[in-house]
């Protein structure tokens, strides 16, 4: 028999969520790849072998044998769409906002997006690490096994790079693999109030070119971040001592994805101001992500398609004829119900047309402290069951392989397959379809990433 490092076995429902190596789009959706009485054996951190229990435990051995005692095992989840770093709360806004206050009332009177701004240029990048792995601990206790994670809250060079500071020690330090992406085109800080297009020079000339260097050279030693950061209290990364041949850089993002994204949107940044942003950020090797389609439709949807984004995020504006283009396309359509459901809308993302017309549809929570603090994506797929017609298996698919390909990483993580990533859920049910049949708990009773159990609740 052959020794591996980890055997589950016994799973009334094994749901692998496995693909033919690409996202799941339509009627796929509906296909979770289930094996009854199903087990998986773990060598080396990569899953080695996935079948019946008996097959399993008849060919492999391991001193460490989990008895998933006929409840179901599924891939760990994959979070595609987060704001977790940032400093503060925005909870004396929650009750402005409950009281009537309009979203311009509140930000004239210092709340909204700037306020946290204010509170995260303010802190130091030990507090937003401090801060920010507490919500990482959240998730990963509700099964997120990896999470995209944006900057968005500096709004500045010096802050952005903090941010992403941020993400690269809390990535060394936490159980969660973190994926980064660039958003310093979330907001028009107050300093640019009325020149909106000189700051996005400053991003394009400035912000990305030092944030990607800065993320790049990391890749070359785990302890890089620390020297860069360790002798400046705010954090920020002296890039000119680092010298390293463009190509290299590139070369490096390969297996290691960085993004780049932009809030597309009334208010926010404009088309051509949008384009700008993503075009710079792919010349220099990061993947396109976009924020599209929130509240008002200006045309990004169809430009990031174009350009080959990995995913376009929000889409409650997104018209049929984007519609076919994203079902035409390998772009990831990523849905975030739990932003509407926070507004208190009943007007969400046509997730269901989406699927019908062979989408590949993601789900996220898009946790951040104004329009979405929830840490449960569990919950997000809840509700998008019931507001935005998923299906139990879509959903599933939804938040595990196809939040996969949202972040860049379907060929490693996702589903329960020979040669990907052994990170994986032991819920406290027999049918999987509990996790968004309840809601506002917790059935996910352990998780095991990289081949080893982490987490037990």
């Amino acid at each position: 028999m052959k020794k591996v490092d980890l055997i589950i076995h016994n799973a009334k429902q094994l749901v692998t969520c496995s693909s033919d190596g690409k996202a799941k789009k339509g009627k796929q959706m509906q296909d979770v790849g289930i094996i009854e009485d199903g087990a998986v054996a773990v060598v080396d951190e990569l899953i080695e072998a996935v079948g019946k229990s008996d097959e399993i435990l008849n060919e492999f051995e391991s001193e460490d044998v989990f008895d998933a005692k006929q409840k179901s095992v599924t891939p760990g989840f994959v979070e595609c769409h987060t704001h977790i770093i940032y400093a503060g709360d925005r909870i004396d806004e929650f009750e402005l906002k409950i009281k009537g206050a309009e979203y311009l009332e509140i930000l004239e009177s210092g709340g909204g997006i700037l306020s946290t701004v204010k509170k995260t240029r303010e802190a130091s990048l030990e507090e937003l690490v401090k801060q920010s792995k507490k919500r990482l601990d959240k998730m990963f206790e509700l099964g997120v096994t990896t999470c995209e994670v944006k900057t968005g809250y500096g709004l500045d060079t010096e802050t952005e790079l903090k941010m992403l500071g941020a993400i690269l020690k809390l990535n060394q330090i936490h159980p969660i693999n973190l994926i980064p992406t660039l958003l310093a085109a979330h907001a028009v800080p107050p300093e640019f109030q009325g020149k909106s297009d000189e700051y996005v020079d400053l991003i394009c000339d400035e912000t990305i070119p030092f944030a990607f260097r800065l993320y790049a050279e990391t890749l070359i030693d785990s302890d890089e971040i620390h020297k860069k950061f360790e002798n400046n209290s705010q954090g920020t990364a002296d890039i000119g001592a680092y010298k390293m041949p463009e190509s290299e850089w590139v070369s490096r993002l390969q297996n290691n994805p960085m993004f780049i994204d932009v809030f597309c949107e009334k208010n926010a940044f404009n088309l051509e101001q949008s384009k700008r942003v993503l075009e710079t950020g792919k010349r220099f090797g990061l993947k396109i992500k976009a924020h599209v389609d929130e509240f008002t439709n200006l045309g990004c949807a169809k430009f990031a398609i174009e350009n080959g984004a990995t995913s376009i995020d929000h889409l409650d504006a997104t018209s049929d004829a984007e519609i076919k283009m994203l079902a035409d396309s390998d772009t990831i359509g990523v849905i975030t119900p739990t932003v509407n459901f926070n507004f208190g809308s009943t007007e969400f993302a046509d997730a269901r047309k989406m699927i019908d017309a062979g989408c590949a549809i993601a789900v996220s929570t898009d946790y951040n402290p104004g329009s979405a603090p929830c840490p449960s994506l569990p919950n997000a797929m809840a509700i998008a069951c019931r507001y935005q017609k998923l299906l139990p298996s879509e959903a599933i698919n939804a938040a595990t392989i196809n939040a996969a390909f949202a972040v860049g990483m379907g060929s490693k993580i996702g589903s329960l397959e020979v040669g990907k990533q052994a990170d994986i859920l032991i819920l406290k049910t027999s049918d999987y379809r509990e996790l968004v049949y309840e809601f506002g708990g917790n059935l996910v009773e352990k998780v095991i990433k990289n081949g080893k159990l982490t987490t037990q609740n």
